[in-house]
């Protein structure tokens, strides 16, 4: 029987702890601190698809704060009224740098101990190298610009963790795998795919790193040399 209770009280822990993380990210990120990497870790960021339109959301956002704070003073009479949008609208200026401050801070790496997957301060899973079959590199546009997609094609379930509606390399498994969100665990998965700004870079280190944890070279490829574009749908979840 279902319990909309419980889904609404983990839907509630699921929005604070987002929350949380935005203002963590801002705070750490306003202080210019490095990133929390150890040596050897390599970081492959995914911000450039999305920091334009990040940019112009906080760049109108800060222009309606005085516009709006005029509109209110001269049309509602309730004096709370304008302080009740001036905080909302600073509470969207900087929930806004939060998430741009998260994104930033949270890149993939990829490390002696596999490939780290992140998005914000949301979705943080490893994928270790003895899980992964090959790596491959190729630019697929999406219809839906959800972080979280699952696309089956042919018999294999593909997660996909999204950037502005992009993904840029392809990770294989050697068998089907579970990997935690913040939704909960995934059904089993054959490959995972995620978007880098860098995905040359990105496929280099994952090569060496492979063929070092293998012993194997020969179990790396590319898709599609140089970079290709395949520009196709999926199912989303």
């Amino acid at each position: 029987m279902n319990d909309p209770t419980g889904r609404t009280g983990s839907m509630l822990r699921r929005a604070l702890a987002t929350e949380g993380a935005m203002w963590r990210s801002l705070y750490v990120w306003m202080r210019h601190r490095p990133l929390p990497l150890t040596p050897g870790d390599e970081p492959y960021g995914y911000l450039g698809v999305v920091k334009p339109i990040l940019g112009v959301f906080i760049g109108l956002s800060v222009v309606e704060i005085p516009i709006f704070d005029l509109i209110v003073t001269h049309v509602v009479p309730w004096q709370p009224a304008r302080w009740i949008v001036l905080v909302l609208g600073v509470w969207g200026v900087l929930w806004m740098i939060g998430l741009f401050a998260s994104m930033k801070l949270n890149p993939h790496v990829v490390s002696d101990a596999g490939v780290r997957v992140r998005m914000g301060a949301g979705i943080d899973f490893t994928i270790a190298w003895e899980r992964i079959d090959t790596v491959g590199k190729v630019y697929r546009s999406l219809p839906s610009g959800k972080s979280v997609q699952v696309e089956e094609v042919g018999e294999r379930r593909v997660l996909q963790i999204v950037v502005g509606s992009q993904t840029s390399v392809d990770i294989r498994l050697r068998q089907p795998t579970t990997f935690e969100l913040p939704k909960g665990r995934t059904d089993l998965v054959d490959e995972v795919r995620l978007y880098a700004d860098d995905p040359d870079g990105f496929f280099q280190q994952a090569r060496t790193r492979l063929a070092t944890a293998t012993g194997a070279r020969g179990q790396t490829r590319t898709a599609g040399t140089p970079l290709e574009r395949a520009d196709r749908g999926g199912s989303t979840t």
